[in-house]
C-alpha cells in the first residue's frame, strides 16, 4: 500500500541530501523543529500544506515539482504508465517534415502497465 506521507518524506529527503545539506540547515530555515522535519521525511508525521509550503520554500524546490514527483511515484507504485506531458500539437510541430508520428501518436492517458 503507497502511503502518501511516506513517499512526500522520501522526496524531501531526497531534494536535501541532492543539495549536501543537513537536517538543521533546513529545519532552520523552514522554521521547523529538527526533530519534526526528521518525522516528516521518515514519513512518521503529515505535514500540513504550509509546513510543506515552507520546506520546500527552504530547500528552494517549487512545491509543485515535489507534488510532480509524489505523483509520478505514486503512478509507478499503482503500476501505471506515466504519460509524457508534452503537448501532442507541440511534438507535431518539432517534428521534420519526413518524420512520422513516433510517439505522439502513441502517447496517451495513464494506462496500466503490463
Amino acid at each position: 500500500m503507497v502511503v502518501l506521507r511516506r513517499e512526500i518524506g522520501d522526496v524531501l529527503r531526497d531534494a536535501r541530501q541532492r543539495q549536501g545539506r543537513t537536517l538543521r540547515e533546513v529545519s532552520s530555515a523552514a522554521r521547523v523543529s529538527l526533530g519534526y522535519l526528521s518525522e516528516v521525511e521518515r514519513g512518521h508525521k503529515e505535514a500540513s500544506s504550509e509546513l510543506l509550503g515552507s520546506i520546500c520554500e527552504a530547500l528552494d524546490v517549487p512545491l509543485s515539482l515535489v507534488l510532480r514527483e509524489v505523483s509520478d511515484r505514486v503512478a509507478v507504485a499503482e503500476g501505471l504508465l506515466i504519460p509524457d506531458t508534452v503537448p501532442v500539437e507541440l511534438t507535431a510541430s518539432l517534428r521534420g517534415p519526413d518524420e512520422g508520428l513516433g510517439w505522439a501518436r502513441a502517447r496517451g492517458e495513464l494506462a496500466p502497465i503490463g
